[in-house]
């Protein structure tokens, strides 16, 4: 008797390669500059159809630190242009060095968040 694998749909492995897939260029958003991750988010939503179990928590959450971290980022780069402008104008020299040092915590934390991610994928652990 031959196994041949089940290729139907809705089997709980469905989407664990893209939430892999997606977490490895997640964590590589800092050497990317932020590219892969934009990568990354197009790999969740794509794969997102079709995963279900923990690889869809998986994507959901990824999908979801994607949006949070992208609309705090847009808040620190406005603090960083009007800050910037400020230090022509004003001595706002601290508020600059203040809304860089908050983007640089928010990569870092989004890139240490993607490795625990990985992790918990790795071990089947949902989010």
């Amino acid at each position: 008797m031959t196994t041949e694998p089940n290729f139907t749909a809705g089997q709980e492995s469905e989407g664990k390669v893209a939430a892999l897939i997606a977490w490895a260029l997640f964590i590589l958003s800092i050497p990317s500059a932020n590219v892969l991750v934009l990568v990354g988010l197009v790999v969740s939503y794509v794969g997102r159809g079709t995963a279900v179990g923990v690889p869809r928590q998986h994507i959901e959450a990824q999908i979801r630190l994607f949006w949070s971290v992208f609309w705090w980022t847009i808040a620190a780069w406005i603090g960083i242009a009007v800050s910037a402008v400020a230090s022509v104008i004003l001595v706002g020299i601290p508020f600059l060095l203040l809304f860089v040092l908050i983007w640089f915590l928010l990569s870092v934390w989004f890139t240490v968040k993607s490795v625990l991610g990985l992790i918990n994928l790795l071990q089947d652990k949902p989010i």
